[in-house]
């Protein structure tokens, strides 16, 4: 990746190690701390199989405030009963006596392999080695060690108004909305009330997070946990023009985010934005893009740089958005490739290949209904990534 300005909040720390638990003998406990006990809100996987981490973290996030963030990749700690949340709760617990706060305001992820059980007899001593090596500049270890198939580290920033936004993100294979499978854990040195902090972020996520996909699998352990620990001095009110920027630096930090993490799904080698244009509401343009954007057909055509107009057309007409062929628009980038619901011949095939050739386009669907647009994000779907998932474990 190339590199950026990054803008990293005052009041937090940060700190890596390795407890032996990936293959490679990476960093892979990470460890956020905040000076002081920051507002909090979290976003959580709709699987309906919870990883430990998510019921502990879950519960404690609910409270409104949270002080540090313990992780671990490698192992999902997802399907392992009693003694996961036990093993769970033991690695809050160990962080808190290591920091000197209290339990309830430790939160705990983990992602990696399903169905195994934590090493705890590894990751127990690597805890409490983390603290003494607690930094402000140690976040991008943080980016790294939290990885697991992600081929790089995803980190977005944003400065404005006095304060400060930091997000850490992994992601690259199991990612689909609700969320996308993915661990993201966002910092802001501006002082906002959990209630107003919640609200913000389910917005936020509402359209970056939930509006990508890779695979089509929503993961165990998706979590997305925002800190607000006012360091900066900046307040920021509900219902205030600050908090409608605050919002929108939010929303710009996690879609960055998003777009990173369907650029580096598995195998992939395109990244594609499907917008939806014209629709009778923003509700059908979600169902018609999201359809289209999680079509095995449509996403295979795109790895094989074939303007398949027809796939595409179709994936709407089922989405369950209201859809009159005979209005539809397509274009790949700006080649009109179907108007009115008919091909327009010419070069248009052979342009829109041009199209299709390139590593980041847009295709674009105008329904001709009315006025509702979304986006979403997507990959092509490739043989590397049955590769890299049929040898995920071995």
């Amino acid at each position: 990746m190339t590199s950026k300005q990054m803008f990293v909040p005052r009041g937090f720390r940060f700190a890596a190690g390795s407890a032996a638990i990936k293959k490679a003998g990476r960093d892979d406990i990470a460890l956020i701390v905040a000076d002081t006990p920051a507002a909090a809100a979290g976003v959580f996987t709709r699987n309906r199989v919870v990883a430990a981490p998510v019921v502990v973290s879950a519960e404690r996030i609910a409270s409104g405030r949270c002080q540090a963030v313990v992780v671990n990749s490698g192992n999902a700690n997802a399907c392992t009963g009693e003694q996961g949340l036990k093993d769970a709760r033991r690695m809050a617990a160990l962080t808190a006596a290591s920091l000197g706060i209290d339990e309830a305001l430790v939160a705990v992820s983990s992602t990696g392999v399903i169905g195994q059980p934590l090493p705890m007899a590894r990751i127990e001593p690597t805890i409490p080695q983390l603290a003494p090596k607690l930094s402000e500049d140690a976040w991008p270890a943080v980016a790294e060690a939290i990885r697991t198939t992600d081929s790089f580290a995803k980190t977005a920033s944003r400065q404005q108004d006095g304060y400060s936004i930091l997000g850490l993100a992994k992601g690259a294979g199991m990612i689909h909305p609700n969320m996308a499978t993915m661990l993201a854990f966002v910092l802001t040195d501006a002082a906002v009330e959990p209630g107003l902090l919640d609200t913000c972020l389910r917005q936020a996520v509402d359209r970056s997070f939930n509006a990508i996909t890779v695979d089509g699998d929503t993961s165990t352990n998706d979590m997305v946990l925002l800190l607000a620990g006012g360091a900066s001095g900046r307040a920021i009110s509900e219902g205030s023009e600050e908090a409608g920027r605050f919002a929108e630096a939010l929303q710009e930090v996690l879609l960055e985010l998003a777009r990173m993490i369907v650029r580096d799904g598995e195998g992939a080698t395109k990244l594609v934005e499907i917008q939806v244009t014209g629709a009778a509401s923003e509700a059908d343009a979600r169902l018609a893009a999201r359809a289209i954007a999680t079509s095995n057909l449509v996403k295979t055509a795109f790895f094989g740089q074939d303007a398949n107009w027809g796939r595409i057309i179709a994936a709407a007409g089922y989405s369950g958005a209201e859809v009159d062929p005979g209005r539809v628009r397509i274009w790949f980038d700006d080649v009109l490739l179907a108007d009115n619901g008919l091909f327009v011949g010419g070069d248009s095939e052979e342009r829109a290949t041009e199209v299709l050739r390139r590593d980041e386009f847009t295709v674009r669907v105008d329904l001709g209904m009315g006025t509702g647009s979304f986006s979403y994000h997507t990959s092509d779907l490739t043989f590397d990534y049955v590769r890299i998932n049929a040898e995920y474990r071995t």
